[in-house]
């Protein structure tokens, strides 16, 4: 069946680097978009980056740009966000999901199956 394990969160001061995975299973990162989220405590849902499979083509919501990068390494069926000069507004969980097709999109009805989420504090 289709799973999306994310690791990689923790605590991190301001200004500190987090890399999460998201690794895959039940089917093939070749032909789906996969999109990183992120929710903090009495906040909606919020998308934060995504990645297509075919071309590559990425897309950050403008509070993250310059500061995270995602990329996917297909063949361990696996997606990264790189979290740079993080701040304490990036305290969220954050959860992977896979799309419906490869349409690299940040609105969250685009995603079909979400993995279980990876705290990530900021803080002094």
């Amino acid at each position: 069946q289709v799973q999306l394990v994310e690791s990689g969160g923790g605590l991190v001061q301001p200004g500190g680097s987090l890399r999460l995975s998201c690794a895959a299973s039940g089917f093939s990162l070749d032909y789906y978009a996969i999109g990183w989220f992120r929710q903090a405590p009495g906040k909606e849902r919020e998308g934060v980056s995504c990645i297509s499979s075919s071309d590559g083509y990425t897309y950050y919501v403008d509070s993250v740009k310059g500061r995270f990068t995602i990329s996917r390494e297909n063949a361990k069926n696996t997606v990264y966000l790189q979290m740079n000069s993080l701040k304490p507004e990036d305290t969220a969980v954050y959860y992977c999901a896979k799309g419906e097709d490869d349409v690299c999109s940040i609105g969250p009805f685009e995603y079909d199956y979400w993995g279980q989420g990876t705290q990530v504090t900021v803080s002094s």
